[in-house]
């Protein structure tokens, strides 16, 4: 449990435990099946669909012998309309509603055993849709619904994108994302009652790293005694305020933020003057920013908090300076975990420093 986050993962981040590390890959490894089966070809008609049925989803992806069974499918819808222009352009359409991951439960014997408990895997994949990408420039922040916010003397806030895509439905159609994810826990939950060890871990890249923090903090606060739940975010935006960090830590949530410092995807939306953000970031040279000027500040609704653990990794030794695209690649990540050591001595393994990588992007973020 402690590789789930049940001490903050002290001791284990800088120089990274080698278990530690399989488990990230492990989890990024589910992200990167939530990539593989989304249908990416414009020219498709099941474009921004599932490739594969449930079945054979993860035997598809090269995760069959994972331990892990697929029992839900999961969409987001967007509220925003495209315009009616776009739709006489093939390679820009894009749906209302997207495939944009699932849930896994473990069910093999041995894994359970392996890990001491049953999990249950949420993962979610990054932007792929138009509809998404305008989604994501609606970065301002937005109060939460009452049902997501049970403390009367707090305001949680989080980008107004990311709260639509988590709650938007079509009437009578497809239901939200957050409807959808609140009828699987109940199900998963009644299902499993009777045994003694559970964990819900939930991951995500970049916008699927932001819902991955905003389903944590949704069903910590809607349901009461709930196992475990983690959050492992590979290179995420900021989702949310001061307010949202207090009640995700309330409820139990923990969420270690793999980030790349040359990733400004990691840097948006917003910006930080919380103190305890520049303590846990090491910044020490941010000066104090006075409480009138802070409220104002935080009136604009631009101001947010980081959240969680973070696990800090650099590229610049691997890609060329400027080369956004590929600093935020869940690929890149990944080949970062894999190989680093410390911030203190040698960055990366040194087997491996030298060694130049080609990635196949998704051109996705």
């Amino acid at each position: 449990m402690e590789f789930q986050g049940i001490k903050n993962w002290d001791g284990l981040l800088d120089p990274l435990d080698d278990d530690l590390r399989g488990e990230i890959l492990r989890y990024g490894e589910f992200v990167e099946a939530a990539y593989g089966c989304f249908d990416f070809d414009t020219s498709s008609a099941t474009y921004a669909t599932c490739r594969y049925p449930k079945r054979s989803m993860l035997m598809q992806c090269g995760l069959g012998r994972s331990g892990y069974k697929v029992v839900k499918n999961l969409y987001a819808t967007c509220a925003v309309q495209m315009p009616r222009w776009i739709e006489k352009l093939p390679n820009l359409k894009s749906p209302q509603s997207s495939w944009i991951g699932y849930v896994a439960v473990c069910d093999d014997v041995d894994e359970i055993t392996r890990l001491g408990r049953r999990d249950i895997v949420v993962a979610y994949r990054g932007t792929a849709t138009c509809s998404e990408w305008l989604e994501n420039l609606r970065a301002t922040l937005t109060c939460l619904p009452d049902d997501m916010s049970p403390d009367e003397n707090s305001e949680p806030m989080v980008q107004s994108g990311l709260l639509s895509m988590y709650t938007t439905k079509i009437e009578g159609h497809i239901p939200s994302l957050q409807e959808t994810i609140r009828e699987e826990i109940i199900s998963i939950l009644n299902n499993y009652s009777d045994e003694y060890s559970l964990s819900i871990t939930i991951t995500g890249h970049s916008l699927g790293a932001a819902l991955a923090t905003l389903t944590a903090y949704d069903i910590t606060t809607k349901f009461n005694n709930l196992p475990m739940v983690t959050v492992l975010s590979f290179g995420g935006p900021r989702v949310g305020n001061k307010s949202f960090r207090y009640q995700l830590e309330k409820n139990g949530t923990k969420v270690l933020r793999i980030v790349n410092s040359d990733d400004p995807i990691t840097k948006v939306p917003g910006f930080v003057i919380d103190d305890d953000d520049m303590a846990h970031r090491g910044d020490a040279t941010v000066a104090r920013v006075p409480s009138w000027l802070e409220k104002y500040m935080e009136d604009t609704q631009w101001v947010y908090a980081e959240v969680g653990k973070e696990l800090k990794l650099s590229s610049k030794d691997s890609i060329r300076k400027g080369n956004v695209a590929k600093c935020h690649d869940l690929k890149t990540y990944l080949y970062l975990v894999n190989n680093f050591v410390s911030s203190l001595t040698c960055p990366l393994r040194a087997t491996v420093r030298n060694y130049s990588f080609r990635l196949n992007l998704h051109n996705t973020v």
